[in-house]
């Protein structure tokens, strides 16, 4: 006897198809996985066996076979155990398979025959609408997800019993509408500028990253309010489209991040890991590769707190992912390319004191610790940053001051105002805000004026800059433009571009001249 079912997995961050194909013959009764499946697959067997039995069904005392092709495929998670369960049904007749070729099943068996969550879904209901599938039946855990793809007859089951019901036509299940919708009920921002005392230049220069999708490195002593400021980044970002919502939301689906309530992610994403990361948590990978960090910061934020800490090793994977807005993880049998454009929101110590730049506390460090500190970032990565801020103390007028400080919303109207003209400026070339462009797109879209590449001209002289910094340089001046409605760069523009990318690093060279 024999039966075949489509189910789904995942490689990489896109859907496969994958059949199950269920021989039944006389010989040693068991049940036997072939197809290069791990360990989760192989134990589906005793999950699939307990599950046919307690759901009222009879469990073939017979030599099963069960094949998952494409053969070359590794094959991974709990969600095969519903497609090789009503194979097994087929095959012995339980069920009616006649229709069978044209459904698509996933979801995990527990022993009392529930149908439980899977990671995932998102994708694989994509590849469900492009393989132009008839049906497909997921755990009702999933059903939000799988429901915003549109063009998909999505059937949510919640026991393996509803499930032979939906096949054989006797329930339609928890059938879904095909809207696609983004989720209304993920938490929104509550950070706001609003509550941000003092710091105005530094809410400046965020907001001109904002604008443009710029690098963003924060030094300052400790309480001066790095972290505050860069938690609420998020809250002057542009609101995603349906397509970045789709992209990041199967991210999220593959990583299992997805929640149950959820159908896409609706805010941009803002990831914050700890500085004992590893570097295969930070790109991505793993036995079974999965998506990092900086993949899951795509279309949002990346904030390293304390950057120092950091091992150099995990902050050199970051190279890659910031200059190419991707990064390739690569193993014997594969590789896979996972996106990652996403805005880095980094702070630091000027020393591992904390104190040097601050007129108020005297620092206790030598210059030899203040070096040996400042060298655990590495150059390339350091020039790898547009906007470098140094974040003073904040004075006690200013933390008692009872004027209201602009609110999160303004200055996001703004932000939206500037990545408008980028929208525009930049239709068709494949690229979004200015943070994006490359060498050859600074030269086709960016006006810069006279008196700008005077100045830009003595700077890179006298601060002997590299070609990153140039480039840089005029991706920050043209955000600013944006933002001032202009359509030329003046020196106004790239002055400001020029102090917002030397700052740091001008405060560091005066601290050792004074030791």
């Amino acid at each position: 006897m024999f039966a075949k079912t489509i189910g789904a997995g995942i490689s990489g961050l896109n859907g496969v198809m994958i059949s199950v194909e269920v021989d039944i013959s006389n010989g040693i009764p068991g049940l036997d996985i072939v197809g290069l499946p791990d360990a989760s697959v192989r134990e589906s067997k005793e999950r699939v066996k307990a599950a046919i039995r307690n759901a009222g069904f009879e469990f073939p005392c017979r030599k099963i076979i069960v094949n998952l092709a494409p053969a070359d495929l590794k094959k991974d998670g709990s969600g095969l155990d519903l497609p090789i369960a009503i194979g097994i049904l087929a095959a012995t007749g339980q069920v009616n398979h006649c229709d069978l070729n044209r459904i698509v099943l996933v979801g995990e068996l527990s022993l009392d025959a529930q149908v439980r969550r899977i990671a995932g879904v998102l994708p694989m209901a994509i590849m469900c609408r492009e393989k132009g599938m008839g049906r497909f039946i997921v755990p009702a855990a999933n059903a939000l997800e799988a429901r915003a793809v549109g063009q998909v007859d999505v059937y949510t089951v919640d026991s393996l019993i509803m499930a032979v019901d939906v096949i054989s036509g006797k329930s339609q299940g928890l059938t879904l509408d095909n809207t696609t919708t983004i989720s209304e009920d993920t938490m929104t921002n509550s950070d706001d500028f609003r509550d941000v005392q003092g710091q105005f230049g530094a809410k400046r220069a965020l907001e001109i990253a904002a604008a443009g999708g710029h690098n963003v490195l924060m030094s300052g002593p400790p309480g001066a309010g790095k972290t505050m400021l860069a938690r609420r980044i998020p809250s002057i970002l542009p609101p995603m489209t349906i397509e970045e919502a789709l992209e990041v939301s199967k991210i999220y689906s593959v990583a299992g991040l997805l929640g149950s309530s959820s159908g896409l992610v609706k805010n941009r994403p803002f990831r914050s890991p700890h500085h004992t990361v590893s570097a295969a948590a930070m790109a991505g990978g793993g036995r079974i590769p999965r998506p990092g960090e900086v993949t899951l910061a795509h279309h949002g934020v990346l904030f390293l707190d304390e950057l120092p800490e950091f091992p150099r090793q995990v902050l050199e994977v970051l190279r890659q992912p910031i200059e190419d807005g991707q990064v390739t993880v690569a193993r014997v049998n594969s590789s896979y390319t996972y996106p990652s454009q996403f805005m880095l929101i980094s702070s630091m110590n000027p020393c591992p004191c904390g104190f040097q730049t601050d007129p108020d506390h005297e620092c206790s460090c030598s210059e030899m610790e203040i070096k040996r500190y400042l060298h655990r970032i590495s150059g390339p990565l350091m020039d790898r940053i547009d906007i470098h801020i140094c974040i003073p103390q904040v004075k006690y007028s200013e933390m008692t001051a009872t004027f209201e400080n602009e609110s999160s919303a303004s200055i996001a109207l703004r932000v939206s105002t500037a990545r408008k003209r980028q929208t525009e400026r930049f239709k068709g070339a494949g690229i979004f805000c200015n943070a994006q462009m490359n060498h050859r797109q600074l030269h086709e879209f960016c006006q810069i004026g006279q008196d700008a590449q005077q100045l830009l001209h003595q700077v890179f002289e006298k601060m002997k800059l590299n070609a990153r910094s140039y480039d840089r340089i005029v991706k920050v001046s043209q955000t600013i433009a944006d933002i001032a409605g202009s359509n030329e760069i003046n020196a106004e523009h790239m002055s400001q571009a020029i102090q917002l990318r030397v700052a740091v690093g001008e405060v560091r060279n005066e601290s050792f001249k004074k030791k």
